[in-house]
């Protein structure tokens, strides 16, 4: 009897300690380089304004005939769950086709679909070099746009970054796994 209590309660203090080490599952651990783009208001935006926050970025463009439209109804969902969930996380976007996307045209975009600017910033002000680079380099994923065509290609994913700017984990941006995502940042602010 005694030795069945003792198993019990090392069981359960087992599970509970395992409970509270709970992290993020497979880690991507990306460091992300210092950036400083302007945002919708035309002012000045950086990972140093992100410092201490949980925040999802992605990459659009506003001239997208494809996949931008489901990601921006998609990243707007995500902000009405998160306020839901009285969750305090920034979201970035960064547009892919800077010489069309201007501060105003983004700003316009944005709020076409519904969008809370108070914690979205969209970003642009860069060269199309700088953003295929910067793209490629911190995310892992394309940002291209061909010569001949207004369409550029570019990744889907939305990407969980904690508030040390390390990029933790991607999701599928047009078949949005929220409640993965939720758990994810609730992980991550207990950090």
């Amino acid at each position: 009897m005694r030795k069945k209590r003792l198993f019990s309660s090392i069981l359960f203090f087992s599970i509970l300690l395992i409970g509270c080490n709970q992290q993020v599952k497979d880690p991507l651990n990306w460091e992300l380089k210092e950036f400083t783009f302007a945002n919708q208001e035309d002012q000045e935006f950086g990972l140093a304004d992100l410092k201490g926050k949980i925040w999802v970025a992605d990459f659009v463009f506003t001239n997208c005939v494809t996949v931008c439209l489901p990601m921006m109804a998609n990243m707007t969902e995500l902000q009405e769950k998160l306020k839901e969930e009285k969750l305090d996380v920034e979201l970035v976007s960064f547009s892919v086709d800077p010489e069309i996307d201007t501060p105003e045209i983004l700003k316009e975009y944005a709020l076409s679909y519904g969008a809370d600017l108070s914690n979205w910033n969209l970003l642009t002000g860069y060269s199309q070099e700088t953003i295929e680079q910067f793209a490629l380099e911190n995310f892992k994923t394309i940002a291209k746009k061909p010569l001949d065509d207004t369409q550029v290609i570019h990744g889907t994913s939305f990407y969980l970054i904690n508030k040390e700017g390390i990029i933790i984990k991607n999701y599928n941006g047009l078949n949005v796994p929220y409640e993965e995502i939720i758990k994810d940042i609730k992980l991550l602010s207990k950090e």
